[in-house]
């Protein structure tokens, strides 16, 4: 079938059609964090695929499926106007603009995932089964394409709950697969039949999920204490140069606080992205102020560095003497938000990134890395802001962690839904890696997070304060860390595969 035909009548539904798959996938996206709706999910996923199953055409499921992925998306993912909130008087009027292109945009992977399972299924099981395969194989797809954006994966819609211990076999796409697969049974084997057969098989996997975090955690041999810090500094004052020293003054501050009473001794204090006012290559009296206030504890803080005429975001540690003795600058770039691709072109026409305060654009690290900060405080594995969305960066780290740090500054992603579900996917790094993942967001969520996925200790979203804690144990490194998405990809091709024979056999049987 050739383009032309999909977009104009008759292959294309009514209006009234569109809002209704529309809204199917607005319902199918309040499964994702801070509302948790699973059963929301599953059911708009059932009823979507039973109408892609039974759509006339290719064409017509790929409508279908656009306009449901782009009610998903475009509810799910809304915070992304957020950012062009900050300086309103420049930049609302491109507010509109990104949130259709992203919403549509990212439609397209239902779209193809519609018409793949209806072109190559034959009857509704077939066509349903297919359905089912390609949504998680579209999830698959945004993990890596274009630098990757695995944000709102249909398997999301399980952390907190006992079914996200899966993750520890195929990662967040095998979740995603067990999801789509359970709401295409009722359309594959009858509502009823279909409808059970899905239960009996959740239930299944939540009764092993439940058995797994009742299993106790390994005590670490040496403690390790971290003083977490939230600023509450918000995005539209965070480089006013009025509120950056009281935001300065606020981290200073938590930094120099005595230990709670009963609480052991600190090894070290953590400061969000980008919160050192300065340069790290030109800190003025910073680094001195920061060493005196800790009163010898190591602090790690996020803080911009350049190099000649590249600038990083970065993580700098400075130890008990107040020297910076590790340095992890961020390689996993935001497009458009720290970088623009063809940056140097662009620069010369007045084209810069959107977040970065310095130069056009900041230039990447060199990749994932594993900072070894003594037998004291460890192996951490570094991650800043939405470094902790892809799994393949963790999994490609060069040795293994004795626990996990982020620093990020999520006052980016608005005061509802963008803070929470980025929160969600750290926790599933957690799960994925079996390591404690401890976090610092500027202006939250700021949390100590067990390697079950569990939240031990955070601090409200919007709120300044700090966190005192142990670093929990660890796991012995679950099956996810070995084996990466390789084996779901060959499950989803073989199932695509099979769908697609049985159809032909179907075929040449009539």
């Amino acid at each position: 079938m050739r383009l032309p035909e999909v977009l104009k009548a008759p292959a294309r539904p009514a209006g009234r059609a569109l809002l209704g798959a529309a809204a199917l996938g607005a319902l199918a996206a309040l499964g994702q964090a801070p509302l948790g709706f699973w059963w929301a999910t599953l059911a708009a996923l059932a009823l979507l695929t039973a109408w892609v199953a039974r759509a006339p055409s290719v064409a017509r499921a790929v409508w279908i499926g656009w306009f449901a992925g782009a009610g998903m998306f475009g509810t799910a993912m809304y915070w992304i106007v957020d950012p062009f909130l900050v300086d309103p008087a420049r930049d609302l009027w491109m507010a509109p603009f990104a949130w259709l292109f992203l919403s549509f945009g990212m439609a397209l992977f239902w779209a193809l995932a519609a018409g793949v399972g209806r072109w190559l299924g034959r009857g509704a099981a077939g066509r349903a089964i297919g359905f089912a395969l390609a949504l998680a194989g579209t999830d698959l797809l945004r993990t890596y394409l274009f630098t990757g954006l695995p944000w709102a994966l249909v398997g999301h819609v399980w952390v907190g709950t006992w079914l996200a211990q899966a993750d520890i076999f195929l990662g967040p796409v095998g979740l995603s697969l067990m999801t789509t697969l359970a709401a295409a049974l009722p359309a594959a084997l009858g509502r009823v039949r279909g409808t059970a057969v899905s239960a009996v098989g959740l239930v299944a996997v939540a009764g092993f999920g439940a058995w797994r975090v009742s299993q106790p955690i390994p005590p670490r041999a040496t403690p390790i204490e971290v003083r977490l810090i939230q600023p509450n500094a918000t995005q539209s004052q965070k480089w006013n140069p009025k509120m950056q020293y009281v935001f300065w003054e606020r981290l200073l501050k938590a930094t120099a606080a005595p230990v709670a009473k009963g609480r052991p001794p600190l090894d070290l204090i953590v400061w969000p992205e980008t919160s050192a006012p300065f340069l790290l290559n030109d800190p003025g009296a910073g680094l001195d102020m920061i060493a005196e206030a800790a009163q010898g504890v190591p602090v790690a803080f996020g803080v911009q560095r350049g190099a000649g005429q590249r600038y990083y975001n970065s993580l700098a540690v400075m130890d008990h003497k107040g020297d910076i003795e590790a340095i992890y600058d961020k390689h996993h770039l935001v497009p458009f938000g720290e970088y623009v691709p063809y940056g140097d072109l662009l620069a010369k026409v007045g084209v810069s990134a959107f977040a970065a305060q310095e130069g056009n654009g900041y230039t990447p690290g060199s990749g994932p890395a594993v900072l070894d900060l003594g037998p004291k405080i460890g192996k951490v594995l570094p991650l800043i802001c939405y470094e902790a969305i892809f799994p393949a960066d963790l999994l490609n780290a060069p040795g293994r962690a004795d626990w996990i740090l982020q620093v990020t500054n999520d006052a980016w992603f608005g005061n509802f839904a963008g803070p929470y579900q980025h929160l969600a996917q750290t926790r599933l790094r957690a799960i994925e890696e079996g390591l404690p993942f401890l976090r610092a967001a500027n202006t939250g969520v700021t949390a100590v997070i067990d390697p079950y996925g569990r939240v031990l200790k955070s601090l409200p979203l919007n709120t300044q304060g700090m966190i005192e804690a142990s670093v929990p144990g660890a796991l012995a490194p679950p099956p996810y860390t070995r084996w990466g998405d390789w084996p779901v990809l060959w499950l989803i091709l073989a199932g695509l595969a099979g769908v697609a024979l049985i159809g032909r056999r179907g075929q040449r049987a009539t």
